[in-house]
């Protein structure tokens, strides 16, 4: 492949994909690396460039083809690069909205209602930290009835611990929650 074009402006996405699992209009691809452990999720045309410049190896398609005037590649959905790449940090998913939301199924975590808001379990004022272990979903209710006071002081129970996620769930964190069946076993859940 080191004579054809490397540029993706000459292809065009022939069919659809098996399943439409992505809840943006950007289908993605999971690249791992060398030794199979989750390295990013990427737009699918960032996974072709890899493997176009024989950086990686496709693992899974999702079904879809992309065309050329000389090429006709399968759509990856899972790549993984010939070479391993040593990640010198490790990755932290921040303490926001949508990931606390995400890590408790977004219901409040004091009734089971659909929640609505982040409630601090030991209030800011009284010297609570925003971390994983002091975060939780709640629902307008709940968070009103509890205020500035601990769920002990106001009389309420928690269904559960909160905790903080896997090391490796950054990657439903990184898609929003949903990712491609076909991933399931590169990414444990």
């Amino acid at each position: 492949m080191s004579g054809q074009q490397l540029s993706l402006s000459g292809f065009i996405l022939a069919g659809r994909a098996r399943r439409r699992w992505y809840d943006s209009g950007v289908s993605r691809a999971l690249v791992l690396n060398a030794s199979l452990e989750p390295l990013s999720v990427v737009p699918v045309r960032r996974a072709l460039v890899l493997v176009l410049r024989e950086r990686a190896d496709v693992l899974v398609t999702n079904g879809a083809l992309w065309r050329s005037e000389a090429v006709a590649m399968p759509s990856p959905s899972v790549v993984r690069l010939k070479r391993y790449v040593r990640v010198p940090y490790e990755r932290r998913i921040p303490v926001n909205r949508r990931t606390v939301f995400q890590r408790d199924g977004h219901r409040c975590q004091y009734c089971g209602r659909q929640a609505e808001n982040l409630d601090h379990v030991v209030p800011r004022s009284q010297g609570g930290e925003h971390t994983w272990t002091n975060v939780v979903a709640a629902c307008r209710r709940c968070n009103t009835k509890k205020g500035g006071r601990t769920p002990i002081e106001a009389g309420l129970d928690l269904a559960s611990v909160p905790r903080q996620p896997r090391s490796d769930s950054w990657v439903a964190a990184a898609i929003n929650g949903s990712f491609d069946p076909d991933w399931a076993p590169y990414v444990r859940t």
